[in-house]
């Protein structure tokens, strides 16, 4: 399998060049702004790469969406997308895009946190009634919030129950509404990502907990999403389908 690897020179994109190396894949063109246009088969611009591939990976920056895709289409390469933070905006280009090209989307590329949104889905569907608090923490240079896991985990919880809503926070004097769930975000330190949803009645609570000790995880949930995706159809797919798969 060939890749082409935006967001290369990033910390995740050396996880990702490592995650493909131990599967014996190549990576045929690293993209970045830090990358060297006189190496080969590096760019500063996904546009001018030349080299074919058979999926892109992206882990770059939210704003650069556009672009990617673009290529994806023009050149029907299927598309990795592991940027979070992306505005209703670029959303929408994502799902522009994936109505012509095969768009792997996903808040988070853990196939444990994939799990964990399927638990809870089942945990709050045995307990209709309960309340439901997420909270997740991260390392202090994380610039979106709350994180692209946490809206994975709401909208797991909204599958279940057509009427929730996100309370972003919490402060002031109001007590907490039937159909909210609590989002909350941690920014300290060197944390990798911790996400815990607390589904609770007046007589028992459960508590479900996923902890990310390194950044790898995450490259080698995007190798899998890459080896699903490979020869795909147009179309959009999460990590839902990838655990079926």
């Amino acid at each position: 399998m060939k890749i082409i690897l935006v967001g290369a020179k990033g910390i995740m994109g050396g996880h990702v060049i490592n995650a493909a190396n131990k599967e014996g894949y190549e990576i045929s063109a690293l993209v970045d702004l830090k990358c060297n246009p006189d190496v080969k088969g590096e760019y500063t611009k996904i546009s001018d790469v030349s080299e074919k591939a058979d999926v892109i990976i992206d882990f770059s920056f939210h704003g650069l969406v556009k672009e990617i895709t673009d290529y994806a289409v023009q050149t029907g390469t299927p598309i990795i997308v592991a940027t979070t933070g992306h505005t209703d905006d670029e959303r929408k280009v994502i799902n522009e895009a994936s109505k012509k090209v095969a768009v792997f989307y996903s808040g988070n590329m853990s196939v444990g946190i994939a799990t964990l949104c399927d638990v809870v889905k089942r945990v709050v569907s045995v307990f209709p009634n309960a309340d439901v608090e997420i909270i997740e923490t991260h390392h202090k240079r994380k610039l979106d919030a709350p994180s692209g896991t946490a809206k994975m985990l709401f909208n797991s919880v909204k599958e279940i129950r057509e009427n929730a809503y996100a309370h972003y926070g919490r402060s002031g004097n109001c007590k907490r509404e039937k159909n909210e769930i609590g989002i909350n975000s941690v920014r300290v330190g060197n944390i990798v990502g911790i996400h815990e949803v607390i589904i609770g009645t007046d007589t028992e609570q459960i508590t479900l907990k996923h902890e990310a000790f390194d950044r790898a995880l995450f490259a080698d949930g995007a190798i899998k999403a890459a080896e699903f995706m490979a020869g795909k159809n147009a179309g959009f797919y999460t990590m839902t389908e990838l655990l079926k798969s």
